[in-house]
């Protein structure tokens, strides 16, 4: 399998009139402000670190990118085609919203060679999605979601979880829709709480209260669950590690862990073990021998071993090997039960 490289051009804010209750870019982003000058240096930059023969995706990033000046919008689309057509990039994405999608549109984006829209699916739910204040409806998402698909671009689902409002039966609902239109790939994000967002002040009134971090990591997996069972690449889960989400200055609260991803694969392997126990009745003080895919044995353990300790305490077992197969696929396992005698 080819190496894999994005190349992200940020653009906070720019496009976006809707100030959604959770959003700062510029602090999830890095990006305080977009200098036109800088995305020539930014990309020539980047591929001078990138080696021969990598796939190299130039991704159009942080804001609501077909909701921006058409004038703009174009001729970042120019300068990314100008790179496709001298074969020093493979692929152009882009990120926006829902209702910055229509076919005049999705024509701009086809004719500048865009392969990936990435849309912010936050929630399925119109209450949550109302007391997020995304600015639009569940039915502008099926609508766009719709568009996309039919017009031959790849489709990307971007879901929050623990939104104002939110549940996990609508962060399942969420999750089955973004499988259920074909979406080819998928982001998970934990909602955070940062400063300069209203969400803040609705978390600083106790409007709001922001999930801990195992019930983020639990509702987090049940969603990885759905879209891996049905397909769907998970690209992330969580945001991207910064200072920017450590620091006082811009982090209020939320459920924050550098290793987000980690925490929620493995809480999903560790019920992938526990189902296939309850099913197979193993009972108290057996031996298991679990198989791991290739490259995944730290998630089935669990980060500081804590899957292997939930199995010794929550089914009585008496002993947990782990080991890596080539024969067993990735996100799933594979146990041999020794009972006691």
């Amino acid at each position: 399998m080819k190496k894999h490289v994005n190349i992200p051009i940020f653009i906070p804010h720019l496009g976006c009139p809707n100030d959604c209750v959770f959003c700062n870019q510029r602090t999830i982003s890095g990006v305080k402000e977009f200098h036109w000058e800088s995305v020539i240096p930014i990309i020539e930059g980047a591929l001078a670190t990138v080696d021969p023969g990598t796939e190299t995706e130039l991704a159009f990033f942080g804001g609501s990118f077909t909701g921006i000046d058409r004038d703009l919008m174009i001729n970042l689309l120019s300068v990314a085609n100008g790179y496709l057509k001298q074969g020093r990039i493979t692929s152009i994405r882009c990120s926006t919203r829902p209702d910055y999608i229509n076919t005049e549109i999705l024509d701009i984006l086809k004719e500048y060679g865009v392969d990936t829209i990435e849309l912010g699916l936050q929630s399925v739910s119109d209450g949550v999605l109302i007391s997020s204040r995304r600015g639009h409806t569940f039915a502008d998402e099926a609508i766009a979601c719709a568009l996309i698909k039919s017009s031959g671009f790849r489709l990307g689902g971007q879901m929050m979880i623990g939104l104002p409002g939110a549940g996990i039966e609508d962060e399942i609902a969420t999750a089955e829709f973004i499988a259920s239109v074909g979406a080819d790939e998928a982001r998970i994000y934990p909602t955070i709480v940062f400063r300069d967002t209203e969400l803040c002040h609705m978390a600083a009134q106790g409007v709001y209260k922001p999930l801990a971090l195992d019930d983020a990591v639990a509702r987090s997996a049940k969603a990885f669950g759905i879209l891996t069972k049905a397909g769907v690449r998970v690209l992330r889960i969580g945001l991207c590690d910064s200072e920017n989400l450590h620091s006082s200055d811009t982090y209020y609260a939320g459920p924050n862990h550098a290793a987000m991803g980690e925490l929620v694969i493995g809480e999903y392997y560790y019920s992938l073990i526990s189902d296939s126990l309850s099913r197979q009745a193993i009972g108290s003080g057996a031996r298991l021998h679990i198989y791991a895919p290739m490259g995944h044995l730290s998630k089935v353990i669990g980060q500081n071993k804590k899957n292997k300790i939930r199995l010794l305490q929550e089914f009585g077992i008496s002993d947990v090997r782990v080991s890596e197969s080539s024969d067993i696929p990735v996100f799933s396992v594979l146990i041999e039960a020794e009972e006691r005698k």
